[in-house]
């Protein structure tokens, strides 16, 4: 069976500087697939190549058997990736609510239809409630996100993006800027994701990346150093040597 995604030996130089350097893994349904390294190890632009936020230089991406390396970004969310970033994105002014309507609506191709009441698509409404109440958000869902905690603005993300119905979701640093009281919720809805979901996950959080993911990708340098399990990565010594240290 085909993977969900796939890279294929990516590569990225920006003038002189090799940002990603022949990168290839892949990533199956229901992987938790963490993507770790030090700073400048080129992870958010390889994030960036697989969504199409920037071209490759060469090398292939493949999503469910289909390559879109040369797809623009809307074109490859048909395909079913999406993805939050490291900085929030969000509507600062806009309800929960709504928010989450648009995606519906864009999900739905329904963008050109806006003037229409939401009231006549009660099915996306319901959907848009059901989404809020996964992510614990149905208490905010006539508040604007500037009036909410940063923590919450992430589970938002996560809601927007689920929205879209994945197969394959890149989360970049989803922990930064939480504080430690809202991490607590933030991994109840990464454990909560459907278990045919493949993720792909770029954090710096290591007790976040042992707990969650299943295999862990090396970066360093913007080349893969290491592919395995947690308990293979833990052991590596090229690893503990270019990140984790002893």
């Amino acid at each position: 069976m085909s993977p969900l995604l796939q890279l294929r030996q990516v590569d990225k130089r920006y003038g002189g500087l090799h940002v990603t350097r022949q990168v290839s893994f892949r990533l199956d349904a229901g992987d938790r697939l963490a993507l770790i390294g030090p700073n400048g190890a080129g992870k958010t632009t390889l994030v960036h190549q697989i969504s199409g936020v920037v071209p490759s230089d060469s090398g292939e991406v493949w999503l469910r058997g289909e390559n879109v390396t040369r797809l623009p970004q809307a074109r490859r969310v048909r395909h079913g990736l999406a993805r939050t970033f490291q900085i929030t994105t969000l509507a600062p002014h806009l309800p929960v609510q709504r928010q989450i309507e648009m995606a519906l609506f864009e999900r739905e191709g329904l963008s050109a239809s806006a003037w229409r009441s939401v009231d006549s698509y009660p099915a996306l409404t319901a959907e848009a409630q059901e989404l809020l109440g996964r992510f614990g958000l149905r208490a905010h869902a006539a508040t604007a996100t500037e009036d909410l905690a940063y923590g919450e603005q992430r589970l938002i993300e996560m809601a927007l993006a689920m929205a879209l119905r994945p197969k394959v979701l890149l989360l970049d640093e989803p922990m930064a800027g939480v504080p430690k009281g809202d991490g607590a919720r933030l991994l109840s809805a990464l454990d909560a994701l459907p278990k045919d979901l493949g993720v792909l996950i770029i954090e710096h959080d290591m007790d976040l990346v042992f707990r969650f993911a299943n295999r862990i990708v090396v970066l360093c340098e913007g080349a893969v150093l290491a592919e395995g399990s947690p308990d293979d990565i833990r052991r590596d010594p090229r690893v503990r040597a270019a990140y984790l240290g002893n």
